[in-house]
């Protein structure tokens, strides 16, 4: 593993070059001279104490990918549901999340006991994001961050905060940023953590005394549970129901914003009702409706706020409905 002292001799050495005039790392990568790449430096100095040369030398050899912008608009979620859940519910996908939940039982469970958030949720987030660590992708991440903050995306602030947050926490971790590889957006290991989140959110699961989400499950499994806890998880709390719909006007009840869920009772009187009568909701119990497309028309789901707290993982319905059935069902074996 490369440490911080050896960050720090190559920076004596690139100003030792720089002061011949023999070397200038500030010209070794696609975005150098991109009109926002000094203030992206100095923005990152100024968050994170790096200085100029370090952030040279973590952006040393970054290319422009452009295939990250062609995957980026063409996102998986722009697909219909019924053609969307397929990638995720499949048999193969289920059999290695019961294979999964066997090998990791005591952290699976220790999580849920620590955190509230249920196992099925954790497992769905890892098949859902890696196949379980089956597949966490393939780009350089610091290089797919850089081609989307430079790029002109319509988040490129977003992007240039995610690639800064990899330069530091590379240092920080003691290796280089070009080592890092993970999706096309920039999401790193096994729970697909955003840079960002891996400092804020990341847990050392496994008592090692490292926060490895890239090669470490259990370090994964705390984690995930971790985020969803900060991010409002209410224990022993309701996910969502299967719903029918038996009004005239779908648009009057499915909802427009998550975090603004209605009375289940306004809902009931506009013809939402559990497919399973068994469920029984109360009135006042603050839901929401979604609408997803199967083959062979409209179906809906009466969602609690959990549910909510699963789409600042990914803001996509679809997403959250696919790992919380793919979960349930994994569990359910």
């Amino acid at each position: 593993m490369l440490t911080p002292n050896f960050y720090n001799k190559l920076k004596q050495i690139s100003v030792v070059l720089a002061t011949l005039g023999l070397s200038s790392v500030s010209q070794a990568n696609d975005f150098q001279l991109h009109p926002s790449y000094s203030a992206f430096k100095y923005k990152t100095m100024q968050q994170y104490g790096l200085s100029s040369e370090q952030i040279d030398w973590a952006m040393n050899g970054t290319r422009n990918l452009p295939n990250v912008i062609n995957i980026m608009n063409r996102p998986g979620e722009s697909k219909p549901w019924y053609s969307y859940k397929t990638n995720f519910l499949a048999e193969s996908t289920i059999q290695r999340g019961v294979r999964f939940k066997q090998q990791y039982f005591d952290a699976l469970n220790r999580a849920e006991q620590q955190f509230g958030v249920p196992q099925s949720i954790i497992l769905g987030i890892l098949g859902v994001e890696t196949g379980f660590g089956s597949n966490k992708g393939s780009f350089v991440t610091r290089d797919a961050l850089a081609t989307l903050g430079f790029n002109g995306s319509r988040r490129n602030e977003y992007f240039q905060d995610e690639l800064a947050a990899l330069i530091a926490w590379s240092y920080k971790d003691g290796i280089p940023a070009s080592s890092v590889v993970g999706s096309y957006a920039g999401a790193v290991g096994y729970p697909q953590f955003m840079p960002s989140n891996i400092t804020k959110f990341g847990v050392d699961y496994d008592g090692n005394g490292h926060i490895d989400l890239r090669n470490s499950a259990v370090d994964a499994i705390g984690s995930i549970a971790n985020y969803l806890a900060n991010h409002g998880w209410q224990r022993n709390q309701p996910i969502a129901f299967p719903a029918r719909y038996t009004g005239p006007n779908p648009d009057a009840i499915i909802a427009k914003d998550l975090t603004q869920p209605t009375p289940y009772g306004v809902l009931k009187a506009q013809g939402v009702s559990p497919m399973n009568p068994i469920v029984k909701i109360d009135d006042l119990d603050l839901v929401n409706v979604i609408q997803l497309q199967e083959n062979y028309g409209p179906v809906y789901y009466i969602t609690y706020p959990n549910f909510q707290v699963i789409t600042t993982y990914n803001k996509s319905r679809m997403y959250a409905t696919a790992l919380w059935l793919l979960g349930t069902e994994i569990v359910s074996r």
